[in-house]
């Protein structure tokens, strides 16, 4: 397969920060369409980025770019969503299940407002942008174009640990993880890719920042998903489908044998793991 992504388009979602619009500056990169969908308009002074300055990012990165605000949780946004970004650039070749929430709360202390959330953004909105965009990614099969699907999303792991101390929060990560494994299944008769990927170690992003207590010394950027992102979008999706990479393993199996450019400080090699990596 090409490993570029020059012309393809993407639907991104969670793309005003972060892995998401590190994810969309690679792609852009190559010259690729970027459909950029998140619900941050308006400047954050606690996380800063909006859907619009990752806009301008995408383009200065080469990429054309098509910012779209939308609730990932309402049906009726993301199919306004995905019908500006077919009437724009003519198709969808790729979706990116970014966005995500996150309370790592127990049971007592996650309200069940925090609960929805989560379950509405990481399963609902995964399943919902899927769906949405399904009928375009058939047509990118059907075209020869190579469509896939990639959840930002963990292996499956059913070790009590993993559920203890935020059994919410697990359960809506595993409902994307569920996504993959059965979207996988069910796409594979269009030749449509559906992958997971997964960061070993903690990533600095501004959301990592507010959590209490996060050394962002000990992690690594968003970049090494970016890159092992590019990795599983330009395989063929006809034989790649139904994996769970983590994103250093990847990056290895092509290769890449340094990683020190990742990390936040140059050197580290005591880096704070992820959840879900038994």
């Amino acid at each position: 397969m090409s490993p570029s992504l020059n012309g393809k388009t993407l639907f991104v979602t969670g793309a005003s920060r972060g892995i998401g619009l590190a994810i969309a500056k690679r792609a852009a990169a190559d010259g690729a369409n970027v459909v950029l969908v998140a619900k941050t308009t308006e400047p954050n002074p606690k996380l800063p980025g909006t859907l619009y300055s990752a806009a301008e990012e995408v383009e200065a990165a080469g990429g054309r770019a098509l910012p779209v605000p939308t609730d990932i949780r309402d049906e009726n946004a993301v199919a306004a969503a995905v019908k500006a970004a077919v009437g724009r650039f003519g198709g969808i070749d790729i979706l990116v299940n970014n966005a995500s929430a996150i309370s790592l709360t127990g049971t007592a202390a996650t309200p069940m407002k925090r609960f929805d959330l989560m379950f509405g953004v990481n399963v609902r909105g995964t399943y919902c942008c899927t769906q949405a965009c399904l009928p375009h990614l058939i047509e990118a099969g059907k075209s020869g174009r190579n469509p896939h699907v990639l959840n930002m999303a963990p292996p499956l792991s059913l070790r009590p640990h993993w559920f203890a101390h935020h059994t919410a929060y697990t359960m809506a990560k595993y409902g994307m993880s569920m996504c993959t494994l059965g979207h996988a299944a069910e796409f594979a008769r269009h030749g449509i890719g559906v992958n997971s990927l997964w960061p070993r170690t903690a990533i600095a992003t501004a959301a990592l920042q507010m959590i209490p207590g996060v050394d962002v010394a000990k992690c690594r950027k968003p970049e090494i998903l970016a890159d092992a992102a590019h990795l599983v979008l330009t395989s063929d999706a006809r034989t790649t489908s139904g994996n769970f990479f983590i994103d250093d393993t990847l990056l290895a199996q092509h290769g890449v044998a340094d990683l020190d450019r990742y990390s936040v400080v140059p050197g580290t090699t005591d880096f704070i793991p992820d959840f879900f990596v038994d």
